[in-house]
């Protein structure tokens, strides 16, 4: 008898994805088993590959054309049926390779090895070594007793508590008197915490029938549910219970939070009541931390992970309770293959564990409360903010006014009065500017060019921080100069605000004021975000500045202001959903105000005070929002009417990439009026992205309106494959990515 193993390789494209067969060799018998990492040779020159097992099954005959398997990389099997199922179903929805799906549900890093200590006990033999004389020097003695005294601990212990040096240890293990071994340990990427709150969660009435609403659908077998909430009304108290009672079976939690930036308080929350239970998933961790994080989950040592996108991977045999938390946020759909987001990787675990999917928001994304509202998910709704605290008021200001009234600073006379009257008073501001840098916008006075980066279409940004001109898209940067790289005239302008200026001029006009900016550039060393935001939870800081990531699910009783600088810069870009996300930023950060004892208020600076999005946003007014939104999206049928599939073309050449993306809709229109005719389909393009080129790639793209059910995807699978085959298409990739 012959085993054979069908292997998910790595490192093939997707029109040759499938699963190759391999001979098992006898000395690997015992290790092998589905669900185990392995190494096969691969090709004409069979070259490594590195693979997953997904089946094996016993032949009578030998198949002396298979080639073997080289090694098995895992003792035990890294994956379960559950997550083999669930990368079948990310390659069916997302065009991935097979391995591409599985490789996304591990921990990062290639070579990943556990952590041990070294320990060390009496041997077996060391009673008769002490009758046979052998002799020890009065420091190993004293080692030699402690160590008989507490029977075992860590090599580095007993050197601490005995005062001598490792080669005293050494010295009692070559003479067979004490033996080592190896312990492993977790490496944990945060501190236990100092107090444990076990408190009983006291609910208001609306959070109580919520609550009651949830659990009731959990124990009926779950389901999804949205708990649509203003911002401020106690949503973390809903979670908590549903955590309680849930954790009580014994099942899995997974908590997702959009942003790094607010997994460290959310975990502080839950470290604080359910201890060493809690793992945390979020892509700062070192890959060592990720990787004994994960491992604590799947051998069953915690059973709530509260994390960001990849946390929806957790491996949990038993899933009882999912919680997206600001569920509309872009952050948990994948930039990268698999294109995935992790709502619909949410709603398929859930669906085979009979578990519960909460979708939280006070901004729902339209197709959640769309869902919502037609009884394809319960609704549950909690409209008043938790205790005394109260909605702040909001108050615009018309930018173009301020200007004409010979006001040039990026910040209104009424936010600065405001700022300086919370400083006076001993309370907090926060202030949205969703650009950082220091000037967006580099270009020259003689001859008009902008100084763009060589490797994308895209203008460079000054940073004063590093005096350079960068790239946000490939990091490309060059020192500051005055001097025009065309024309070589000394004629270039700097214009353009982002968070690094507005700190500089808020500084001189609050010179007493201590300011905390936070974006990317202050923000990319570990832990950074936490410090940070401990540092102005402590109140050190008076004044908070930063991009979008200062906008959600921060809780901080002492701001009672909130500013918004240019809230109109993100209305009229090219996307259908640019007054979907405007509202829900300016909601949202605007939530920020009056959360605990005090009112908040919220100054919102605009050159468009009239337009309909921004008033709506200042009344916190969602309803009428979306009333207003969901009618322009079902005249142009775009989501939730119907699903969005972007096919991204990308090359090195340009005259390649724009051929390509023309032959694709040629193949498209054949194929579905020859094979697919019950397709209905809505197709625009092909045409250049609205950032041309990334990184020394030319960009296409074709847009297609679509319902996104079987058999669309195995027409777009079919013309996948066929657009891999065909040669021209060479050098050319196509990755699809829906909404």
């Amino acid at each position: 008898m012959a085993t054979i193993a069908s292997v998910a390789l790595q490192n093939v494209t997707y029109h040759i994805d499938k699963l190759y067969d391999y001979s098992v060799p006898s000395v690997l018998q015992e290790e092998i088993a589905v669900g185990c990492r392995v190494i096969v040779p691969f090709g004409k020159i069979s070259s490594e590959r590195e693979g997953v097992v997904l089946a094996l099954r016993q032949e009578e005959e030998i198949n002396t054309a298979l080639k073997d398997i080289s090694a098995v990389l895992t003792k035990a099997p890294l994956f379960t049926s559950k997550m083999i199922g669930l990368a079948e179903y990310m390659k069916d929805h997302t065009f991935c390779t097979m391995y591409d799906a599985l490789k996304t549900m591990l921990p990062g890093g290639k070579h990943l090895s556990d952590k041990s200590v070294k320990m060390c006990m009496i041997s077996e033999h060391a009673e008769d070594r002490l009758l046979e004389g052998v002799k020890l020097t009065r420091k190993q003695r004293e080692v030699y007793e402690e160590l008989s005294r507490i029977g075992t601990c860590s090599v580095s212990e007993l050197c601490y508590f005995t005062g001598v040096t490792v080669g005293v240890v050494n010295a009692l293990a070559k003479k067979n008197l004490i033996e080592f071994y190896d312990k492993e340990v977790f490496r944990t990427p945060y501190e236990k915490p100092r107090t444990f709150d076990e408190s009983e969660i006291i609910l208001t009435d609306e959070q109580q029938k919520a609550y009651c609403n949830l659990i009731s659908q959990y124990q009926n077998g779950g389901g999804v549910s949205l708990l649509y909430g203003v911002t401020g009304s106690g949503k973390t108290s809903v979670y908590l219970r549903l955590i309680d009672e849930v954790s009580k079976s014994g099942r899995g939690v997974i908590v997702m939070v959009p942003e790094i930036a607010l997994t460290p308080q959310t975990l502080r929350l839950f470290k604080e009541r359910y201890g060493t239970s809690v793992a945390v998933f979020h892509s700062a961790l070192s890959n060592g931390e990720r990787y004994d994080e994960w491992k604590r989950v799947k051998q069953g040592f915690a059973k709530i992970v509260v994390g960001t996108r990849s946390a929806v991977f957790a491996p949990f045999e038993n899933l009882g309770l999912i919680i997206m938390d600001e569920e509309q946020e872009h952050t948990y759909k994948s930039e990268q293959s698999p294109r995935y987001h992790a709502r619909n990787i949410a709603k398929y675990r859930c669906a085979e564990d009979n578990a519960l999917l909460v979708l939280a928001s006070a901004t729902p994304s339209f197709e959640s409360y769309t869902a919502a509202i037609n009884g394809k998910y319960t609704l549950n709704v909690l409209s008043s903010r938790f205790g005394n605290a109260i909605l702040p008021s909001v108050e615009v200001i018309d930018m173009g006014k301020e200007r004409h009234d010979g006001n040039k600073s990026e910040i209104s006379r009424r936010l600065l009065s405001e700022l300086m009257k919370n400083q006076d008073e001993g309370h907090q501001s926060i202030i949205l500017l969703n650009r950082r840098g220091y000037n967006t916008f580099v270009a020259c006075n003689s001859c008009g060019s902008v100084e763009t980066c060589p490797n994308c279409s895209i203008s460079l940004t000054y940073h004063r921080a590093n005096d350079r001109l960068m790239c946000h898209y490939c990091g490309y940067s060059v020192p500051f100069t005055t001097k025009c790289s065309s024309c070589g005239e000394h004629d270039v302008r700097y214009s353009g605000a982002g968070t690094q200026r507005f700190e500089e001029e808020i500084s001189k006009l609050l010179p007493s004021a201590r300011i905390l900016r936070m974006d990317a550039d202050t923000t990319m060393q570990k832990y950074s975000y936490e410090e940070k935001l401990n540092a102005f939870r402590q109140g050190e800081y008076d004044i908070m500045i930063g991009t979008q990531m200062v906008a959600k699910g921060l809780d901080f009783e002492n701001v009672t202001l909130v500013g918004v600088l240019s809230a109109d810069s993100s209305l009229y870009n090219d996307d259908y959903k640019s007054m979907e996300t405007t509202f829900d930023l300016l909601t949202q950060v605007v939530g920020r105000a009056g959360r605990g004892k005090y009112k908040g208020r919220a100054i919102i600076q605009t050159v468009s005070p009239e337009n309909e999005v921004i008033k709506l946003a200042s009344q916190q007014d969602y309803e009428n929002f979306y009333n207003m939104e969901i009618n322009l999206r079902r005249a142009m049928v775009y989501p939730p009417y119907c699903n969005l599939c972007t096919l991204n073309f990308q090359s090195q050449k340009e005259e390649k990439v724009a051929a390509s993306a023309v032959w694709f809709m040629e193949q498209l229109k054949e194929t579905a009026a020859k094979n697919y005719p019950d397709v209905k389909i809505i197709v625009l393009g092909p045409m250049p992205e609205r950032v041309y080129k990334v990184s020394n790639k030319y960009r296409y793209r074709i847009i297609i309106k679509c319902k996104n059910n079987k058999r669309f995807r195995e027409m777009l699978s079919e013309l996948i494959i066929k657009f891999g085959q065909y040669g021209k298409n060479s050098g050319v990739s196509i990755v699809p990515d829906f909404e």
